[in-house]
């Protein structure tokens, strides 16, 4: 099936399904969203009772839309219900000068539109008395009266650059509360008024033409609906308004031929889109990203880490490889449980596709788009998890522990640079590679090579970071990539998670030696200079990578002071050096080529190996 057609299928599913509170709804057909910034109180007859600002966390209104007044963007073009102030108020004008005071065609046009919903036979309570209201023509008085519109005493015209929420008064929202039957209504949540407004525009819809989507013979539109990725958003996937000659030339004679697509089923699918968007999207920049099970079943998230450190209690936190392990088989099982047989999982990403302004109000474009059966994907993100998994630093327990990375992390450290306290990367750069690593999550596909060459000597230069946990936080995603690139280049079904002493790679073991210089030093610092004095062995950091031997002899010669004051200690460390050294063949050791990656691996288990003892050895002591 194609994306559309899931996204059909999802709207069918949910509908008409009973939401709990708090939980967002599916639009209802030919509705859309707005943010109000007023609504006003009135009776069944059109007695106006109160009219107060609305919170800024409730501004957003489900509102019933035209085929034009969803797509607007100049002209008349009114909402049928809930509107701007200028569409809805016939003293407007009064309360402004120049342009913006004239408001006649919109208000014109507003109230005709709304006399054809009074008039027909799908009118409610709520239209008839909000038609009696507007007649009056005094709303922007009423507001003023309220308090809600502030108001000049001298010129009786509304204050310049006075806001709601963000606002211009003058282009506020207003949004309608009806009181009748003993009840009052939040008309933006009425569903006896939305299924009437449904009905209504199937009664008055247009010629019936071919649907190039369903193949039946229905009346379709060429104006489909925007604020896909959030409120604001003005792009649209599709868009068939350029009529100068330039779209068709050469292969249609008129939009028609090119694309014609049902108004119920552009309607349908667009609101699957954007409640998926709302409910469970991601955002990368202008990328927005979403994934979902054919049966709306619980899934996990493929640019997310396997787990936040807050879920766990300190004695059950993953702190070795076989404990990392369970923790990732249980929750892959957790979701695998609710998965039927035939359960499909489909990703969806998008994306602007012009850059600057363009980009909420242009062309959006479908940049990613899979489907998979359930069982694949979780076996595929399960193996993500399980290759991409390193030890790495909880800075809310405050102990290390094991865990995967979310996209977001590998991409700013790969090509991030630190910007204040923080790592960051441009959101176009971030975009673009949440698009090339989705297929390694789920489909299995190799890590690209530049992203681990890039994380390689990110981590290879210590001193672009003022920041120490920002280059830990580097080093620990450049070993978790490494580790798996390693594991597809070797076709090994694992690597190991910590130090292996059999492992004689020249590499390999340089970095272990460069962890030792390191510890040692550290160690030896007072306890004032520990975490604000900078290491020999990270001063030479980059040197070393790139000419291990005799950057090594310079930062072993460096070493000997502060290993005499370690005391005992002094013995412990020289021991390592010496069993790391004798590893290593004479030829390989005198090479002057420069580092491979696995040295981070080296450094990373070794450093991980020195902390294990050290704890290991003041549990005995105590």
């Amino acid at each position: 099936m194609s994306w559309t057609d899931e996204l059909l299928a999802v709207y069918e599913q949910n509908k008409d399904r009973a939401f709990n509170d708090g939980e967002l709804p599916i639009l209802p057909l030919y509705h859309s969203t707005a943010n109000a910034q007023i609504e006003i109180l009135i009776d069944e007859s059109g007695k106006f009772l109160s009219a107060s600002k609305v919170p800024k966390d409730d501004a957003e209104t489900v509102i019933p839309v035209t085929e034009d007044s969803a797509t607007r963007s100049s002209g008349a073009a009114p909402m049928p219900f809930a509107d701007k102030l200028k569409y809805l108020a016939r003293d407007f004008p009064l309360y402004l000068t120049g342009k913006q005071a004239k408001n006649d065609e919109y208000h014109s046009a507003y109230m005709t539109q709304l006399r054809m919903w009074k008039e027909s036979e799908y009118s409610h309570p709520a239209v008839k008395a909000l038609y009696a209201y507007l007649e009056q023509g005094k709303l922007m008085s009423d507001l003023a009266a309220a308090g809600v519109l502030e108001v000049d005493q001298t010129t009786g015209e509304l204050i310049s650059g006075k806001k709601i929420n963000n606002i211009a008064q003058e282009d506020s929202f207003v949004r309608v509360l009806v009181s009748y039957d003993g009840v009052t209504s939040k008309t933006w949540q009425d569903k006896n008024l939305q299924n009437r407004f449904i009905l209504l525009t199937e009664a008055v819809s247009g010629d019936n033409e071919l649907c190039y989507a369903t193949g039946e013979i229905v009346p379709v539109t060429y104006k489909h609906p925007a604020k896909i990725r959030n409120s604001g958003d003005k792009a649209k996937l599709f868009s068939t308004n350029d009529e100068s000659g330039f779209t068709y030339r050469g292969r249609f004679r008129d939009k028609g031929e090119a694309v014609a697509i049902g108004y119920e089923f552009s309607q349908k699918i667009f609101n699957a889109l954007r409640w998926l968007v709302k409910k469970q999207g991601i955002s990368f920049g202008s990328l927005t990203f979403v994934a979902w099970a054919s049966a709306m079943q619980e899934i996990p998230k493929v640019t997310e880490k396997l787990f936040d450190d807050e879920e766990f209690d300190d004695e059950e936190l993953p702190t070795t490889a076989p404990m990392y392990r369970n923790c990732l088989k249980q929750c892959i099982f957790s979701y695998k449980e609710k998965l039927e047989p035939s359960t499909k999982v489909m990703l969806l990403g998008i994306d602007a596709a012009t850059t600057g302004r363009a980009k909420t109000t242009g062309r959006a474009n479908l940049s990613f788009y899979s489907e998979l059966a359930g069982s694949e994907f979780l076996a595929n993100i399960e193996n993500w998890h399980k290759e991409t998994a390193w030890y790495r630093y909880s800075s809310i327990k405050k102990v290390s522990l094991m865990n995967s990375f979310s996209l977001y992390e590998i991409i700013k450290c790969a090509f991030g640079t630190e910007q204040g306290k923080f790592i960051d990367c441009d959101k176009k750069i971030l975009g673009d590679n949440v698009l090339r690593i989705i297929p390694c999550v789920i489909s299995g596909r190799r890590l690209p090579l530049d992203l681990v060459n890039a994380l390689y000597y990110k981590a290879s230069n210590p001193q672009s970071y003022a920041e120490a946990y920002n280059h830990r936080l580097v080093l620990e995603v450049a070993c978790g990539m490494i580790r798996k690139s390693i594991i597809e280049k070797d076709n090994k079904e694992e690597y190991l998670m910590a130090y292996d002493p059999n492992i004689t790679d020249r590499s390999y073991l340089f970095g272990c030696l460069l962890a030792i210089a390191e510890k040692a030093e550290g160690e030896a610092y007072d306890k004032e200079e520990r975490g604000k004095r900078e290491t020999n062995a990270r001063r030479y950091w980059s040197s070393f990578v790139q000419r291990p031997c005799e950057t090594w002899q310079i930062i072993r010669e460096k070493l000997n002071p502060y290993l005499s004051k370690l005391g005992n200690a002094e013995i412990k460390y020289a021991k390592r050096i010496n069993e790391i050294m004798d590893k290593i063949e004479p030829e390989a050791f005198y090479s002057d080529r420069r580092l491979a990656p696995i040295y981070l691996l080296g450094y990373s288990h070794y450093m991980t190996k020195m902390f294990a003892e050290d704890t290991a050895k003041k549990k005995e002591e105590n």
